[in-house]
């Protein structure tokens, strides 16, 4: 049964809590430690919760920091908080004791008790404890007061075991208030220490959709905030509703609670220290050295502190990384000009990197310069050519801005090269910083376009809501056949991604690959051929192979304009469709080390997520998970939509990982493609839900998301089956549900195009709904034949999954037959096959009963069952109780065709009434 949300374990905690409950029940102490806003209080109260429902008594104590300076205070919160007949049951002394803490009486002449009150909470300690299992939560216990942690530490040693406690406190920084809470813990008795981790990338993905914020801030807000829970939701929050005036540089959002999150944090080191952190904010690599030589003689000792504050991490070489770049982009947003002016200088000076000690000069100075000006010209095209074009659009960036007045030209220039550059590196934040700042002068049209173009470049899936940016760039580009081409290029990928239009984004790549071609252009037309050859794929026109192979041909002479290049990625992919797979795989395994050296991170992601689905289809199931989760931490890290990571990661968890997990990412999948309007992906991670759905065996969800995907596809026209095999996975459904007729008819509507287009392995597929098709409609014997021949194609194209996957279809219908041994043949055949995988959720779907069940042998002449799978479903729910309108709800039927198939099942079993269709079920 599923626990109650109050019950479910914080978003990435599910196994911190299940420590957390063992080494409860083991050793009766815990302690849970972190930074604070980590999610050490959620971790607490869930195990609380829990606690209250097995039944348990729960006392909770929350010190605030005002507490640790009032002596005895959280004693008298905890005695105020017992139950009033624990505290009449102590001795008189030790009542008065309570009395006088609570300042329900004055203390004696002679002065306080100190000892009566220790025993006095001891005793109820031990009352608490003498009967069910009780559990005491101190958080906050980092602001315990000295005199209430020398009670409680007292007080523990006596508790009894049936008395579990709880102590959150925080990773310890340099105050020494702090101190008592730490005694506390060493008065524990060995105490299982549970540090509760920052959260990771798709972790915060969960944690945002939980409190309604967008998937497609995921990235940002886990850059931002570092996996820290609470800095997450505020940061998310300010995105969500922030204004660009409220950003810092690196897009990160500034707002009032922003910051007074990060100034918490940051209050919790001594001002050198905070001095030290500021230097290392503004220094683009810090290390300890650089700060040493920047003026911080003991840098090494006030980074330490930090450390220990969790404020940062160090590296071996003394490199420091910020737990959060909300706590850099804090310290620098609140220093005043002065301070950030003595920074840089001092920078300038004490770094090696010529590149940066002109971006440290620049940044200290903010007079116009043209020798600082033509320096950092300089020093960003060094950038480019080390393959920074993040740093280089940086630095074109503050080039233009240091140009002087009379310049206007050179300012113009190199506002249009900070956009380019921002455009490739896929840095959203300079791209339209640099666009901005291009549209607000007297640009030319084309400097114009340029600068739009690099905004359609960084807006990734989100291409929808840029109609106006694109008609103004139209506009703009006028007879310039290479600008006209440029912008007709990302019309091609906004109606293909964004509005799902095939049709005009067929009509957008030709005219863009003719423009290019007549300016001479070859890598744009390279580009909208291949944009033409994808469209002309799906649609199933014949010509998508030649569009294609014009489009290398260009790309090859051109030379290499990146590491990545459309038509080479789209050539892997029509191989992978094909399932040409070793091909594919080897040219991904070449290209994969290129693009790590000098291409983009979205180049990166492209073929990790690539590599990912043609191993999940060879099935290389471990190495599909490291790429497909290598697609998903560089998706986060970029700040891209996570909606094709999601996808290539429900793939590869359906294949070697967790079904669980592979559905959980697909419904992300599907939310944010929603989110992005992104047509393709929404499709693609909805057909991967729908097939992990029958998988699992819910199948009536399996139907109706695979109808979904059909009527998507319907929609942007698809015609090709090969790219998004949902047709079988569908028929298979329709099947499962009772509806063979419909699923026999996608099947004859498919196959004439599978073909004529020559898609075997597509009518590879295809052949095994048919066979499945024919055993639900009597013919066991001509399925198990049918089924046994496409096990055996499938083998010899080394589709192993698909061979796989075909062989349990076998021992389920030998099942249905009663034909044990075949049944239990082709079930060890399918091990054998997922265990040299290492499919292991299909290895433990090998591992089900080969005797059929129960309701599968009722009434069954000549030892096989005359009812098929969705009307056993039925039988058993009625045998259960339902009615007929309960039944339909639960199995998403009209109440009709619920009395047709009752009707139908009485004539199979020979009953009358549900009494004897139990009767029937129970004999068999």
């Amino acid at each position: 049964m599923a626990l109650s949300p109050y019950l479910e374990a914080p978003v990435g905690r599910a196994d911190l809590l299940a420590r957390l409950e063992r080494a409860l029940g083991e050793r009766g102490r815990v302690v849970l430690t972190g930074a604070a806003g980590v999610g050490k209080t959620a971790l607490a109260a869930a195990a609380a919760a829990r606690a209250e429902h097995r039944g348990e008594t729960v006392m909770s104590l929350v010190p605030e920091e005002a507490d640790r300076h009032i002596p005895g205070a959280v004693t008298a919160t905890l005695l105020a908080a017992a139950p009033a007949g624990l505290l009449a049951g102590l001795p008189e002394p030790q009542r008065e004791a309570v009395a006088v803490a609570l300042r329900q009486v004055p203390p004696p002449e002679g002065g306080r008790d100190p000892i009566a009150l220790r025993m006095a909470v001891a005793g109820l300690l031990r009352a608490l404890g003498s009967g069910a299992p009780a559990l005491l939560v101190v958080d906050n216990a980092h602001w315990l007061d000295p005199e209430s942690a020398a009670v409680l530490r007292f007080a523990l040693h006596l508790a009894p075991p049936r008395l579990r406690v709880i102590l959150v406190e925080q990773l310890h920084g340099t105050d020494p208030g702090i101190d008592p809470g730490t005694d506390v813990v060493a008065g524990l008795g060995g105490p299982e220490v549970i540090v509760v981790p920052p959260l990771d990338a798709d972790e915060v993905a969960e944690l945002l959709v939980r409190h309604g914020l967008p998937y497609r801030l995921a990235g940002r807000v886990h850059q931002a905030s570092g996996g820290n829970a609470r800095l997450a939701l505020t940061v998310g929050r300010s995105l969500k509703v922030s204004r660009p005036s409220v950003h810092h540089a690196d897009g990160l959002p500034l707002t009032g609670q922003v910051r007074l999150a990060a100034r918490r944090m940051l209050d919790r080191v001594t001002p050198p220290v905070r001095e030290a952190l500021f230097l290392a904010a503004l220094a683009h690599r810090p290390t300890a050295a650089l700060l040493r030589r920047a003026g911080r003689p003991a840098a090494d000792s006030e980074l330490a502190d930090a450390e220990q504050a969790g404020l940062i991490s160090l590296g071996e070489d003394g490199a420091v990384v910020f737990t959060a770049d909300l706590l850099r982009a804090t310290l620098v947003a609140e220093a005043d000009s002065g301070a950030r002016a003595a920074g840089h200088a001092a920078l300038a000076e004490a770094v090696y990197d010529a590149v940066h000690a002109v971006r440290h000069r620049a940044l200290a100075r903010t007079a116009a310069d043209e020798d600082l000006a033509a320096a950092l010209t300089e020093a960003a095209t060094a950038s480019r050519l080390r393959g920074n074009r993040a740093l280089a659009a940086e630095l074109a960036l503050l080039a233009a801005e240091r140009t002087p007045g009379g310049r206007p030209e050179a300012e113009l220039a190199r506002l249009v090269t900070a956009a380019r550059d921002a455009g490739r590196a896929g840095r959203a934040d300079l791209a339209r910083r640099a666009a901005n700042a291009i549209l607000a002068r007297d640009a030319t049209p084309a400097d114009r376009v340029r600068a739009r173009l690099a905004v359609f470049d960084t807006a990734g899936q989100g291409l929808a809501d840029l109609d106006q940016e694109y008609a103004h760039a139209l506009q703009d580009a006028g007879d310039d056949l290479r600008l006209r081409a440029a912008v007709q290029l990302r019309l091609a990928w906004k109606h293909l991604l964004a509005d799902g239009d095939p049709h005009r984004s067929h009509q957008a790549a030709i005219a863009a690959a003719s423009l290019a071609e007549e300016a001479g252009d070859r890598s744009t037309a390279a580009q909208a051929l291949a944009v033409r050859a994808r469209v002309e794929r799906s649609l199933g026109i014949e010509e998508a192979e030649e569009s294609l192979a014009r489009a290398r041909a260009l790309e090859i002479a051109e030379g290499p304009v990146g590491a990545l290049n459309p038509a080479q990625i789209l050539t892997i992919r029509h191989a992978l469709f094909d399932d040409r797979l070793t091909e594919a795989r080897a040219q991904l395994i070449a290209l994969l080390p290129v693009v790590e050296r000098r291409g983009t991170a979205e180049d990166v992601i492209e073929v990790c997520r690539t590599l990912a689905e043609v191993q999940v289809r060879l099935g290389q199931c471990t190495a599909a998970l490291g790429h497909a989760r290598r697609s998903l931490e560089l998706t986060m890290e970029a700040g891209l939509s996570p909606g094709p990571a999601w996808y290539a990661s429900a793939l590869a968890e359906t294949a070697g990982g967790s079904f669980q997990r592979a559905a959980s990412y697909a419904r992300r999948g599907v939310q944010a493609s929603e989110e992005e309007r992104d047509q393709v992906f929404l499709a693609r991670n909805r057909y991967a839900l729908g097939r992990i759905q029958l998988i699992i065996g819910d199948v009536a969800a399996a139907v109706r998301t695979l109808r979904s995907v059909q009527d998507l596809e319907t929609a942007q026209q698809v015609v090709d089956p090969s790219m998004l095999r949902w047709h079988e996975e569908l028929a298979l459904a329709l099947v499962a549900v009772d509806e063979p007729e419909q699923a026999a008819g996608l099947i004859a509507a498919t196959r004439p195009t599978a073909e004529r287009l020559g898609r075997d392995t597509v009518l590879l597929g295809l052949d095994r709904a048919e066979a499945v098709c024919l055993a639900a409609q009597g013919d066991p014997g001509g399925a198990v034949a049918r089924l046994e021949e496409t096990a055996r194609r499938y083998a010899e194209r080394e589709l192993l999954m698909d061979q796989g996957r075909t062989l349990i279809d076998i021992a389920r219908v030998e099942r249905r037959r009663r034909r044990r041994a075949p049944a239990q043949a082709a079930l060890q055949a399918a091990a054998e096959v997922f265990t040299r995988l290492g499919a292991r959720p299909w290895l433990a779907l090998t591992a089900e009963p080969v005797t059929a069940p129960r309701g599968d042998r009722a009434g069954a002449p000549g030892g096989t069952s005359p009812l098929t799978e969705a009307e056993l479903r039925l039988a058993r729910l009625v045998c259960q109780g339902a009615s007929n309108q309960e039944a339909a709800a639960k199995m998403f039927l009209s109440v009709k065709t619920v009395e047709a198939r009752l009707t139908r099942i009485y004539q199979k079993l020979d009953v009358r009434s549900r009494a004897q269709l139990s009767a029937a079920l129970r004999q068999s």
